[in-house]
């Protein structure tokens, strides 16, 4: 079994979009380690806020199954196959870490670049898995965000009962 990690967001529905995105990774990879949503600014695009979070999952499949399988889920959730990449949306899911994977293959980007960029990535990510390492810096996720450059930061976390899949 591999670990993987999904950064899950929406600014579109988000109230309806985030639990039903769960409810979908929890019926294809089962139980799901998750983090609390976390609300910030648009980053990128003018739009409304964006909620944020983090779902850890095991599975046997190979990585582009999995990124595959992410794909049709936002576009089972009303996500447009012409979206551009800093744009609104109902559901953004990518796949940020799998395993020790180091891939960087056309879309297929792991470890996600903004991981170490933003915020709303890293901060859920060292709440779930603050002692894992960053698969090219070796530095854990707690250390990362420790050091991350919070003067500009705009995010707050929400009540964690929204995250709940129990």
């Amino acid at each position: 079994m591999t670990r993987g990690y999904i950064s899950i967001g929406s600014n579109i529905d988000k109230e309806t979009n985030i639990p039903a995105s769960l409810k979908a990774l929890e019926e294809y990879f089962g139980n799901l380690t998750v983090s609390s949503i976390y609300e910030s600014e648009a980053v990128g695009f003018t739009g409304d806020s964006c909620h944020n979070l983090i779902v850890g999952f095991d599975s046997d499949l190979d990585v582009k199954s999995v990124a595959k399988q992410l794909r049709q889920i936002e576009l089972d959730h009303g996500r447009s196959r012409n979206s551009e990449k800093f744009s609104p949306r109902t559901l953004d899911l990518d796949l940020i870490l799998y395993g020790d994977i180091i891939i960087n293959d056309g879309r297929l980007q792991i470890p996600r670049d903004e991981i170490e960029r933003y915020a709303f990535v890293l901060e859920p990510l060292a709440e779930i898995a603050p002692t894992l390492k960053h698969p090219v810096s070796q530095v854990t996720y707690e250390n990362l965000w420790k050091n991350f450059d919070k003067t500009m930061l705009k995010q707050w976390r929400l009540a964690t009962k929204e995250a709940s899949t129990k």
